[in-house]
């Protein structure tokens, strides 16, 4: 009789070890993501599942479909707005669904070093946030993709070298679209999901990406080339139905915003450190770094990308806005020449 006591007990105990973690938590966010599991990405988004499931002693967690297996990004959309899921991971052509505004951050030559970038999102990161509020979610952080590049089997310098290139379109990109159009090409639309196989069979044969990216999905081993010059900055973030949110006791909501914050700021300094990296991994691997143009070539691109730019107002954002992030982006570029003399 003893001896069933004992044992009882030490199955009890082993049933609270094991199932401790893993059992359903009694708020569970069900979160998507393109990213695919081993990426850097799904690292830091384990680890903040891992950090609110132990800060919250087991009530709240995520349930987190990485790799695309719930779909593109306006998959996930559709899902979200009809209950099946919570959340998501997305880069600017998912944020762009929720706020249009958004896709600024996107724009086409518009930054030229991170300490830009992060200068813009200090400046209007709250008014976007805002945005992303007033249309039914809540942000829980920044979580950027880094510089992209163009990726090609046939080698790109110049703007005129990308013409008659069949080039890869993320579906319904609108930023993507515009920029496109100013270079004078006419992109093959596909969905993220459909681009290795689009690359192994030569239905396109380039494609805009950062180079961690590249790297995670598979798409520089289809790839010859690599134009170091970077076509734009890759946004993304982590973000939750408003409605869910609301829902979570205000301990929770503090304890997701808190951690979310911290987790995708260090995902951000992970991802253009690798990002770097990937470079040399990706040129190692025998992809050919074709070095950045000359100053006058990159002022073609720079004008190229200040008209895609203006094709949007109306449609994305205001010239208002346009304005007021081209303004401080300028006015950051005097300050620093004039401290550099």
């Amino acid at each position: 009789m003893k001896l069933l006591k004992v044992m009882i007990a030490m199955v009890l105990m082993f049933s609270t070890v094991t199932t401790g973690t893993a059992q359903t938590p009694q708020h569970e966010i069900k979160f998507a993501t393109v990213a695919p599991e081993g990426s850097t990405w799904m690292k830091v988004m384990r680890e903040f599942d891992r950090q609110i499931r132990e800060e919250s002693n087991g009530r709240l967690g995520f349930r987190i479909y990485p790799g695309g297996a719930q779909g593109d990004e306006r998959d996930v959309l559709r899902r979200i707005r009809t209950g099946q899921l919570h959340g998501g991971g997305f880069t600017g052509v998912g944020m762009g669904e929720i706020s249009s505004k958004v896709r600024i951050l996107d724009s086409p030559f518009l930054f030229r070093s991170y300490d830009e970038v992060d200068l813009i999102y200090e400046k209007f990161g709250e008014e976007l946030r805002q945005d992303f509020y007033d249309n039914g979610y809540v942000l829980l952080g920044w979580a950027e993709v880094g510089f992209v590049y163009i990726f090609s089997n046939i080698p790109i310098k110049h703007p005129q070298d990308l013409r008659g290139v069949k080039m890869w379109m993320w579906e319904g990109d609108q930023v993507a679209g515009e920029t496109f159009r100013a270079l004078n090409i006419n992109p093959i639309p596909l969905s993220i999901t459909e681009v290795l196989t689009s690359l192994q069979t030569r239905m396109i044969d380039a494609v805009y990406t950062p180079p961690l990216a590249a790297l995670a999905l598979q798409w520089f081993t289809r790839v010859r080339y690599m134009l170091d010059l970077p076509l734009a900055d890759s946004a993304g973030a982590i973000l939750v139905s408003r409605r869910v949110f609301d829902r979570l006791p205000e301990d929770l909501q503090e304890i997701l915003l808190r951690k979310g914050e911290k987790y995708m700021t260090e995902l951000t300094r992970l991802s253009r450190k690798e990002n770097q990296e990937s470079i040399e991994v990706i040129a190692s691997s025998g992809v050919q770094i074709i070095e950045s143009p000359p100053q006058e070539q990159i002022q073609q691109y720079e004008q190229i990308g200040r008209e895609a730019r203006r094709n949007l107002v109306g449609r994305l954002y205001s010239q208002e806005f346009l304005e007021a992030v081209e303004s401080a982006l300028e006015e950051y570029r005097s300050k620093k020449a004039a401290q550099s003399e």
